[in-house]
């Protein structure tokens, strides 16, 4: 009797086992379609994304790389999540969040070193960040959150610590160059590329003490706002914090070798069919920050905007403090000229949205007008884009 409970008992165990790998394989199906990309990609060497000649397999290639490097980046934000459950916030955000930007860092070093030199490029993706997730992003989910529930609340104190810093290095790196007088244009000179990528490292760094350490609370939900935390849970299969780990960074490591391919195809695209130089910068700003937006959008619909704001304003304040010093530490050590100030109807705009995004976090509530403005700001930019 007791043989056969036993076995009985390791039959049971062994199907759960079975049905559990199973839930894995699937679940992380997408991994393996992203390292068997890359891998086809890598062994091909440049024969795939160099393909100039044949317009129709030119953009299936840039098609393919996006779809898989888009799937893949979601499975980034799916195991972010659920080290956020593990880990508490602000600390899931900001996994999240260091992880999108090292991605956007990849993808702009190899546009960068890829063909001609671009100048502007690492300006456009920055500038576009900015413009895609304080205009698109915010916006969706002020007027998503609005519908839904009218209002909604979030930690004032935290919101603020987040636009603090993001005002003072978007001008400093966006909008100075423009009336500095060392160099012509809307260019560093050698001394203040060094001095403003040391500033924003320095900048960054004691932003994220205050936020992880000194003054954890302030990016935590307000106490006026209902979560239902076993709603928001409930779709994530939450295992170890160590599987979750490994999966991300595996996941990450995907998307970074096919963002140093992506960019090659994309450059060769805008040359091709005469795209504005824009363009390239809005692709990449979009395609890093897709997952992030999305994960920033069913969180307000869970009614968790404090979660969508840390998301939102903490990539921004990540590009604008790490991506600029990435963008200067590459001119420096190659000897590329970098533009990095915001010209023409672009400065206004800029301006414009921080202005209104101060506006916007200045109670603890927010509204659907709120939402509506932001998204006015986000079509402005995509017509100047193409009708500057």
């Amino acid at each position: 009797m007791l043989a056969r409970m036993s076995g009985e008992t390791q039959s049971v165990s062994g199907v759960r086992n079975a049905r559990g790998f199973r839930s894995i394989i699937g679940n992380e199906f997408p991994l393996l379609i992203g390292l068997g990309t890359a891998v086809i990609f890598f062994a091909t060497g440049s024969q795939l994304v160099e393909i100039i000649a044949h317009p129709v397999a030119l953009i299936g290639v840039f098609l393919w790389l996006f779809a898989v490097i888009l799937w893949s980046a979601i499975c980034v934000v799916r195991h972010a999540d659920c080290l956020a459950i593990k880990v508490g916030e602000p600390y899931g955000t900001l996994i999240l969040t260091l992880s999108a930007i090292s991605i956007e860092v990849v993808m702009i070093s190899t546009a960068m070193l890829h063909g001609a030199n671009n100048p502007t490029l690492g300006r456009d993706a920055i500038f576009a960040v900015i413009m895609i997730a304080l205009n698109g992003f915010v916006g969706l989910c002020l007027l998503m959150g609005g519908l839904r529930y009218r209002e909604q609340h979030y930690n004032l104190q935290g919101v603020n610590s987040y636009l603090n810093v993001i005002m003072t290095l978007a001008v400093l790196g966006l909008v100075l160059p423009n009336f500095t007088t060392t160099t012509k244009g809307p260019t560093f000179s050698t001394e203040q590329e060094i001095f403003l990528t040391v500033m924003s490292l320095l900048l960054y760094a004691i932003f994220l003490l205050i936020e992880t350490i000194r003054h954890r609370p302030y990016f935590i939900e307000s106490k006026e706002t209902v979560v239902a935390a076993n709603f928001a849970h409930q779709p994530l299969q939450v295992s170890s914090t160590g599987f979750h780990s490994v999966m991300l960074l595996l996941y990450l490591v995907s998307v970074i070798l096919l963002a140093k391919k992506f960019a090659v195809p994309l450059d060769n695209s805008i040359e091709q069919y005469g795209m504005p130089q824009e363009f390239g910068g809005a692709m990449i700003a979009a395609l890093v920050l897709a997952p992030e937006g999305m994960g920033a959008i069913e969180a307000t619909l869970r009614n968790q905007l404090q979660r969508s704001i840390n998301i939102l304003l903490g990539s921004v304040l990540a590009t604008i403090g790490l991506t600029i010093p990435a963008v200067l530490t590459i001119s420096l050590i190659t000897k590329r000229p970098v533009t990095l100030g915001v010209q023409g109807a672009n400065l206004p705009l800029l301006l414009l949205t921080l202005a209104v995004c101060v506006v916007t976090f200045t109670s603890r509530k927010t509204n659907v007008l709120q939402g509506c403005v932001h998204l006015l700001l986000l079509a402005v930019f995509v017509l100047l884009i193409f009708v500057p």
